[in-house]
């Protein structure tokens, strides 16, 4: 068995051509650093405005013994593929960046630097697909999974121990919005565990909004899809990592798992990180006003833009804006589905990110694969409505969610 932790860095399977993202000019915002793509990051003869694809899947070589080329299977490395790693590892402030072939990827690969007989802490409020998974190697690789309340690091640092191999956080978590100390949580783990790595999905609020990294974080990924993206019309993951040492091990295995993302692709996920900036800041600017609109009708809602929302200042603390995913609740389960049928501009889906609007119910869709049990031993309310705000224009977007309420039997207030 090949011990990931060791492998030579000097060897072709554990080493990519995006090796860092150390650059020597000026630092920009970081709107504008989102726009710029670093000349050298590909070699490119005709100057090209647009990174171009390199859609192929093997590289000529220039001796007999396979030696002399940058790149020698896609798989291992494509030029395309390392022009987006650099750009994202640029963004996200990472010695070292990964794309692979979906967010779900990107933990999938994480989760290979846990072994057989170590543990994991996790939040109580987590993506379903997360609990799936977590459930799966906790089943199957003789993982053992905590799952606790990660707004309160006191149980965070109750389950702690010499066996904890990663400590993973959502924040805000998905869908009950809560806010987990990332900084906080950083340090404690890292001075009771230091064989411990924190890791924290960082998807809700993108790099633009918060950086885990800089919170103390060793590993951070993201589903590419949302709002790295800001289209769904592709499928990523991202992972940045915060040292070498954990770079060349996560390299490992997605060299040796072939999980890294296609050029067509990276170059459509390149693309889409140019515009993030402007859609997070209309998408947020929309969603602090339906907020504001919904606790105005006597909404229970979760959004950490709003004052009563229990961690407002612990969010400020950590990230420069409460983004633009938040959810409700009306009390009736039956109430949520009619409010959910009745919208129009809202799109019954999954996901979040896209800069149109998107409106479902977590129970019933993206934590459906949550045991009903578990779901109310996490408190998940089943009329909880989730919505991930678009670019649309507010005031559309608010008399769309006035109407379903009206036509759902809500008593809408003036």
């Amino acid at each position: 068995m090949v011990d990931i932790t060791s492998a030579s860095a000097s060897s072709s399977s554990a080493v990519s051509p995006a090796v860092s993202a150390a650059s020597t000019r000026p630092a920009y915002h970081l709107a504008t650093e989102l726009v710029h793509i670093d000349s050298d990051a590909v070699k490119d003869n005709y100057n090209a405005a647009s990174v171009p694809i390199y859609q192929t899947a093997t590289f000529k070589q220039h001796n007999a013994d396979g030696s002399g080329g940058e790149y020698d299977y896609s798989r291992s490395g494509n030029p395309t593929r390392t022009a987006v790693e650099v750009h994202m590892a640029k963004i996200m402030a990472a010695e070292r960046a990964f794309v692979v072939s979906t967010g779900m990827t990107a933990l999938d690969v994480i989760l290979r630097l846990v072994k057989s007989g170590q543990e994991i802490v996790a939040g109580d409020d987590i993506y379903g697909g997360t609990n799936r998974l977590l459930t799966y190697v906790s089943q199957f690789n003789g993982v053992r999974v905590h799952n606790v309340d990660t707004t309160d690091p006191r149980k965070v640092e109750e389950k702690l121990g010499p066996n904890t191999r990663l400590v993973l956080l959502e924040s805000p978590t998905n869908p009950l919005i809560k806010i987990a100390d990332i900084r906080g949580i950083s340090q404690r783990v890292h001075e009771l565990c230091p064989q411990a790595l924190v890791v924290v999905d960082n998807t809700m609020m993108s790099p633009y909004l918060q950086n885990t990294l800089e919170l103390g974080a060793d590993i951070e990924y993201h589903s590419g899809t949302k709002y790295l993206s800001g289209h769904h019309d592709l499928m990523a993951g991202v992972i940045g990592c915060r040292t070498k040492e954990v770079g060349d091990q996560l390299y490992f295995v997605i060299n040796a798992s072939g999980s890294g993302l296609g050029p067509f692709d990276c170059w459509l996920l390149l693309r889409g990180v140019k515009t993030l900036g402007i859609r997070m800041e209309k998408q947020q600017s929309n969603a602090i006003l339906i907020a504001d609109f919904l606790e105005a009708q006597g909404l229970r809602v979760h959004f950490p833009g709003l004052k009563s929302h229990p961690q407002y200042d612990l969010h400020a603390q950590l990230a420069s804006g409460p983004g633009a995913v938040l959810s409700f609740e009306t009390g009736d389960v039956g109430l949520s589905e009619r409010i959910v049928e009745g919208a129009r501009l809202w799109g019954i889906s999954v996901s979040f990110g896209c800069v149109n609007s998107l409106i479902s119910m977590p129970c019933k869709m993206s934590h459906a694969s949550i045991p009903a049990e578990i779901r109310k031993q996490r408190q998940l309310p089943e009329d909880l409505i989730r919505l991930c705000v678009g670019i649309e224009h507010p005031e559309d977007l608010i008399n769309d969610l006035t109407n379903a309420l009206r036509v759902a039997g809500f008593p809408v207030k003036a």
